[in-house]
């Protein structure tokens, strides 16, 4: 016959008379305290945080075209989110550029006769192995650097133009909008001493060719023109300084 035993127990934290009047006369221990759990604190909603400037600056692009519905009772940072949408476009746009990008033939129409009508292109006709191109391209690979918002792109010159002579080479063709605007055959166009800056200063003597983003794209061709001179005084005193640097050892 099994031996069943039962062992009663009571709601955790309850006491009888008993007990009571032994902890009072100090023979039990007192009582611990019951258990209490702590309170309830709900997470953080992120939707319910403050709908301000520094909110729409925390959203990615995505996040902010699907914001339109959301504050459409808020005409200020309706506002501010088109703004912020314009600005991220504006980055995403200039980083496309900031290198000489190698075309073929093939590529001509779409990356330079199609390019964004507020995008200035600068094509370079060249060949390799000719001293006087390696020269150009090393002045116009500091620029596309310093000049992100402008494209520059290179294409051996008979694959632009059939049988074009080599001894227009290099040639520097500068288009807007789908229409050439300049061009610079050889390259004593760029002076006797081909540097960055005397590029720079041939190519935006008629338009403002050079953007480095900062202007949003509306840069005038004065502001253009003030920033390429201020760099060529830079780089002329920093020359000066390390020849007297070198000098003096």
């Amino acid at each position: 016959m099994a031996d069943y035993h039962f062992v009663y127990k009571d709601v955790e934290g309850a006491s009888t008379q008993w007990d009571d009047i032994q902890r009072k006369l100090g023979n039990l221990p007192p009582k611990p305290a019951a258990f209490k759990p702590p309170p309830f604190t709900p997470a953080e909603d992120q939707d319910s945080k403050p709908k301000d400037k520094a909110w729409i600056d925390d959203k990615t692009e995505e996040e902010l075209e699907d914001l339109e519905d959301d504050l459409d009772d808020d005409r200020f940072l309706l506002e501010y989110r088109k703004k912020r949408l314009d600005e991220m476009r504006e980055a995403a746009k200039i980083a496309k550029f900031g290198s000489v990008m190698p075309i073929s033939g093939s590529d001509f129409v779409r990356e330079v006769s199609q390019a964004p009508s507020d995008v200035w292109v600068v094509v370079i006709l060249y060949k390799d192995s000719y001293p006087d191109c390696e020269l150009l391209l090393q002045c116009v690979e500091e620029l596309a650097r310093k000049y992100p918002a402008t494209k520059f792109v290179k294409i051996i010159s008979t694959d632009c133009i059939p049988n074009y002579p080599d001894c227009n080479l290099p040639t520097v063709l500068v288009y807007n909008n789908g229409a050439v605007k300049a061009n610079y055959v050889g390259l004593h166009s760029f002076g006797r001493r081909c540097t960055p800056e005397g590029v720079a200063l041939v190519l935006c003597q008629s338009d403002p060719v050079l953007n480095d983003g900062q202007g949003g794209g509306e840069q005038s061709k004065k502001d253009v023109l003030d920033g390429v001179r201020r760099r060529f005084i830079e780089k002329v005193v920093a020359e000066h300084e390390n020849d007297d640097g070198s000098s003096s050892d």
